[in-house]
């Protein structure tokens, strides 16, 4: 199964190396990332394949928000065919 996860808040150093390492700890691998800085702000979408992992996408939601707690940033976690069915235009 593939998921985004989706990271937004002030830009700072260790935000890529908290999300990439919580994911690795899990088996979840990252297919995609895209990440930029929009006004001071860090944005990064990845696509995780979550196969491997023996975690399901409400825990694996849960467990990030916990992971980066301290570095100020809003995770989400959605189901691959959710994020499409919401972003269709």
């Amino acid at each position: 199964m593939r998921a985004v996860v989706s990271v937004i808040g002030k830009d700072r150093t260790g935000i890529i190396a908290a999300v990439a390492g919580a994911l690795a700890e899990r088996n979840i691998n990252i297919e995609d990332i895209s990440q930029t800085i929009m006004q001071k702000n860090f944005v990064m979408i990845m696509l995780v394949d979550t196969s491997a992992s023996e975690i399901g996408i409400d825990a694996l939601d849960a467990e990030l928000k916990s992971a980066v707690s301290d570095l100020g940033v809003v995770v989400h976690v959605q189901h691959e065919a959710l994020f499409d069915a919401m972003h269709r235009v």
